[in-house]
């Protein structure tokens, strides 16, 4: 509420500096106006002077200023009193118009629309109901990001120095409330309109292009809430140490991670495919989902992208010929060749005898360029690709490749999956130790469910679970994943989804069998459709819907129903019902 009262004050400041002019002209112009024609002499009226008084003079200019035009009244004017009102209309237009162009001028003051902004974005923020993130920067990252909390019905408070940014998310059709406001994200007062203090936050996601901007953000939020997780996005590594000083924070490297894919894809390439899939790319291939070859590679650019593919991919019998025209040190591990990449560095690089290229500088052009002069030196070969800007997306796309590395992209589905659902990490972690037997169980499950749909992971806690009738003190008995995920109107259709995970405590459950008894204290990782997760909440929270569910009975609702089950014994609800009443009853 301090916020809300401080903008609000400021509203009222930029309103009375602007229009404490115009107001005073207006009232001098109105009073001499209506104690002259007060003091006008009128006509003579049965042989007797009339003037005005002071309510009728105040009732002329009322209606006058409306340009309503009633007449002269009481009586006709003398000639005295229509001079006197030629002059005071003309100084009324006159005021008017001064009145006019200092309201134009406030309507547009850039301080008062950020005022405004300011306090309509921290209402919005207050109202919302619902676990909610705070994105702090709009770009390529953030845009995806928003994109994916929407399908998956999470509200996000947005903060964006950039006016054009904040003009694109208004325009956007989210599912869920997604304001957004144009300010610099590390002020203390911005972080507490976009709700760092709120209950309902989740996490703040930072996703700025400056490091320093970045640290400034972690510092604040870490000091106005001392428990609220920070996802940073990690680029340079000289702000890592700083950035774990603060605590708490998460920190996420995109070229890290899509190293660590690159590793997934060469040894269960079908969870990886998978992963792409539970994000909804509908580009993925889980029938013959791509493998990178082992051997020997050309790393074209040796930044960020080519350093952390050297590192994690070395240990994977790969060997590398780095081409770069930078002044970094290569690896000594590998061969170098400071040119730019054209037929004579690939053939110095020996890419003929190589398995595969990566086209990894921080330029699209330049990389788009680099793919044509592998094409054009050899046909085959599996080519990996760093798309820097979402823009280029349909560049990327014409250009026939296998693997597309876009930072943003990557760095977006890592969020929803790790941290939207943080028990998927253990999973896939799981699954990739099993080996490929269990991804293909993992796969066929999910695929089977969702079918053509796009898929939904949500994480679904049973405290809420109504497993005992209202009037009754007896349980319904055993409940088990299979009965969750019966339809509810008719339980011998199934629902469009699975469980992957059951979390009890701190023991866990992977890919349950559907005879798994679940409790309720349990936490249950699902994957289907909307429409099931709809379902499957709605059920869980009805004990006659859980009832019907278990034993296949629809129990009486209505007590006068419940009384003739009881009185005739009709329905399992009879057994039940008759441990609690008196003896003697009829």
């Amino acid at each position: 509420m301090a916020s809300a009262t401080s903008q609000l004050e400021r509203v009222a400041a930029v309103v009375l500096r602007f229009m404490r002019g115009p107001i005073l002209v207006l009232l001098s112009v109105y009073a001499i106006g209506i104690t002259g024609m007060a003091l006008m002499p009128g006509p003579i009226v049965d042989g007797s002077a009339t003037q005005m008084t002071l309510f009728h003079a105040f009732y002329f200019f009322t209606y006058s200023a409306t340009t309503t035009g009633f007449g002269e009244i009481p009586h006709a004017f003398s000639d005295e009193q229509r001079l006197w009102a030629t002059v005071c209309l003309y100084m009324g237009v006159v005021a008017w118009l001064y009145a006019g162009g200092s309201i134009i001028r406030l309507v547009l003051h850039p301080e008062l629309l950020r005022a405004l902004a300011e306090r309509r974005f921290a209402r919005t923020v207050e109202r919302i109901t619902e676990p909610f993130f705070i994105l702090c920067g709009f770009g390529d990252t953030g845009s995806l990001l928003a994109r994916g909390l929407s399908d998956d019905l999470t509200p996000a408070a947005v903060l964006d120095s950039d006016t054009e940014r904040i003009k694109a998310l208004r325009l956007r059709n989210y599912r869920v409330t997604m304001p957004g406001l144009c300010a610099d994200a590390s002020v203390p007062q911005h972080l507490l309109d976009a709700g760092v203090q709120h209950s309902k936050c989740r996490a703040v996601v930072v996703l700025t292009g400056s490091d320093e901007v970045n640290l400034k953000i972690a510092v604040m939020t870490r000091s106005l809430n001392p428990n609220l997780a920070i996802i940073c996005r990690d680029t340079d590594a000289n702000h890592r140490e700083l950035l774990d000083s603060v605590g708490g924070v998460t920190l996420v490297n995109p070229f890290e991670i899509f190293a660590r894919q690159l590793d997934a894809a060469v040894h269960t390439p079908l969870l990886r495919a998978w992963e792409d899939w539970l994000v909804g790319d509908k580009t993925v291939n889980l029938e013959q989902p791509p493998r990178p070859p082992t051997g020997k590679w050309v790393l074209c650019g040796f930044g960020r992208m080519g350093r952390s593919l050297h590192y994690g991919m070395k240990a994977e019998d790969m060997t590398f010929s780095i081409i770069d025209t930078g002044d970094k040190p290569f690896a000594d591990d590998s061969r170098q060749i400071r040119a730019h990449v054209d037929r004579k560095s690939l053939e110095k690089a020996d890419y003929a005898n190589a398995v595969g290229l990566v086209a990894g500088t921080d330029n699209d052009e330049e990389n788009l360029r680099i793919l044509l002069s592998a094409r054009a030196f050899r046909s085959d070969g599996f080519l990996v690709v760093r798309q820097n800007h979402h823009e280029n997306e349909l560049a990327f796309n014409a250009v026939d490749v296998n693997l597309i590395m876009q930072p943003s992209l990557v760095l977006a589905r890592h969020v929803l999956l790790y941290f939207l659902t943080p028990h998927l990490g253990e999973l896939l972690d799981h699954l990739h130790a099993e080996g490929v037997g269990r991804v293909a169980e993992a796969v066929a499950r999910s695929r089977f469910r969702v079918n053509h749909e796009r898929p939904v992971l949500w994480c679904e806690g049973l405290r809420r679970m109504q497993t005992t009738l209202p009037g009754c003190r007896a349980a319904m008995g055993k409940v088990r994943l299979q009965d969750l995920l019966r339809h509810p109107s008719n339980r011998e259709r199934n629902l469009d989804a699975t469980a992957l995970i059951v979390k009890r405590g701190g023991k866990t459950f992977l890919l349950p069998a559907p005879e798994f008894e679940v409790k309720a204290a349990d936490v249950v990782l699902f994957c289907g459709t909307r429409r099931a997760r709809q379902l499957l909440n709605s059920s869980i929270q009805n004990p006659y819907t859980m009832h019907y569910l278990t034993t296949g009975e629809e129990a009486p609702r209505g007590w006068f129903f419940q009384w003739l089950c009881r009185r005739y014994g009709i329905g399992a609800a009879a057994q039940e019902t008759q441990q609690t009443e008196p003896l003697g009853e009829t």
